[in-house]
């Protein structure tokens, strides 16, 4: 048996498959700046522990194989540690990061209390730190995980948007600068309570840009390249949750969405020759024709035209003075008013569609129902396909103004507004 054992040492030892990883804390371990002791998850992809900028400490999870360290999460990115005294652990059933003279200074923060069983806290493959009941890995029963608080970072699996059920809203913040992890003054998230579901943009809370509706296959302003193998996205919108995330089937390649300082959301992506992150795209690319509202009501931007912003057919500006001084921000006017009966609609060709908080949905009927929909509502004043698979389905109905409307010259999708005949 002793010679047994001393193969089995040797062959952990020597054989780096079999080699020893720790991926969970238990309750009676800590990890401390000191003992420089780190969580590495399964298949060596990600590594969470202890790490130090602008003279602070933070605990955070990072990317363990490429040559730039790329922090994914930081745990207390509001409440660094101002030295290298600092301990995780587990307390009850939360984690604790304890400071000077044992001060908390970031916890789970979990009311939740079952003591019969003993919690762990655990790394897992795809870079989720979870705390879970020691004898339970069912992912729906996790007491907490780090996927539901995201900082500046999405990474495969994790979802951006609201769980309706616990009421819970993830979004992504930006650091302060490069080498300050605190909240900047950027975010990226869904918004639902106007309208329909759209990706914004966020300067210190004030909307700087939109993404558009999800047309069953993406959301239009953020390019996705729907050519790639390796990429899945998907949007789940139902009773239970209203979010977007995506998966990348190649495991040897990490890709990831970030939003910067800089302020733009940008999608990064690594494969092992290089093992250092290339810049795939990012957003918005255009500013003259990404900024929110850009161009006022009833206009649309083109970047291909001189001023960029132009009326819709049918309409002209509501301030000539103001508009040739390439102030388009009173947007247009109909020059025909509408009657409501007699109207018709011009077709306007690969357009990000107007924001959606005078829209309503019906995912049920087509485009003619819609448009006989919409020109037996009087306030009706644009209709578009909910969903561009499979030669269009489900409706869109817009009510009031209609704004932030840009073309795109590879994208997009047809939107009829409405016009009085005259004007046809």
């Amino acid at each position: 048996t002793l010679s047994f054992l001393l193969v089995f040492v040797v062959m952990i030892l020597f054989h780096p498959a079999l080699s020893m990883y720790f991926n969970t804390l238990t309750s009676t371990e800590s990890l401390t700046i000191s003992n420089n002791r780190t969580l590495v998850s399964p298949g060596d992809v990600f590594e969470l522990g202890f790490f130090r900028t602008n003279s602070r400490w933070y605990l955070g999870i990072w990317y363990k194989k490429l040559s730039e360290r790329a922090y994914v999460w930081v745990a207390n990115r509001d409440s660094p540690l101002s030295n290298s005294i600092g301990t995780l652990k587990i307390s009850g059933n939360n984690l604790v990061l304890r400071g000077n003279s044992n001060k908390s200074v970031w916890s789970t923060n979990l009311t939740r209390r079952n003591e019969r069983s003993p919690a762990v806290a655990e790394l897992l493959a795809n870079g989720n730190f979870v705390i879970r009941y020691f004898n339970n890995n069912n992912a729906s029963e996790f007491l907490w995980q780090s996927f539901d608080f995201p900082t500046d970072t999405l990474l495969p699996e994790m979802k951006l948007g609201f769980d309706l059920k616990t009421g819970l809203n993830r979004f992504l913040t930006s650091w302060r600068n490069y080498d300050d992890p605190s909240s900047g003054e950027i975010s990226y998230k869904l918004d639902t309570e106007r309208g329909l579901p759209e990706f914004y943009l966020l300067k210190n809370g004030l909307r700087a840009h939109r993404s558009g509706l999800w047309n069953g296959v993406q959301f239009y302003g953020i390019p996705e390249d729907l050519k790639l193998s390796y990429m899945v996205y998907n949007y789940t919108e139902n009773s239970e949750e209203v979010a977007y995330t995506f998966r990348v089937t190649n495991n040897s390649i990490y890709s990831i969405l970030k939003v910067s300082s800089g302020e733009f959301l940008a999608r990064l992506t690594t494969t092992p020759s290089s093992w250092e992150w290339s810049l795939f795209w990012y957003s918005p690319a255009e500013p003259q024709c990404d900024v929110y509202k850009t161009c006022g009501p009833y206009s649309y931007c083109d970047v291909n035209t001189s001023p960029v912003c132009n009326c819709i057919q049918g309409f002209m500006p509501r301030n000539v003075q103001q508009w040739e001084l390439r102030n388009p921000s009173g947007g247009c006017i109909r020059r025909t008013q509408l009657s409501c009966s007699g109207d018709g609609f011009t077709r306007m060709k690969k357009m990000n569609l107007p924001e959606t908080s005078m829209a309503v949905v019906d995912r049920s009927i087509g485009v003619k129902e819609c448009k006989k929909r919409c020109l037996s509502d009087c306030n009706c004043t644009a209709f578009a396909n909910a969903d561009i698979r499979n030669g269009g389905t489900g409706c869109v109905i817009w009510t009031g103004e209609l704004e932030d409307i840009r073309n795109y010259f590879d994208d997009g999708q047809d939107l009829y507004v409405r016009l009085a005949a005259a004007d046809l």
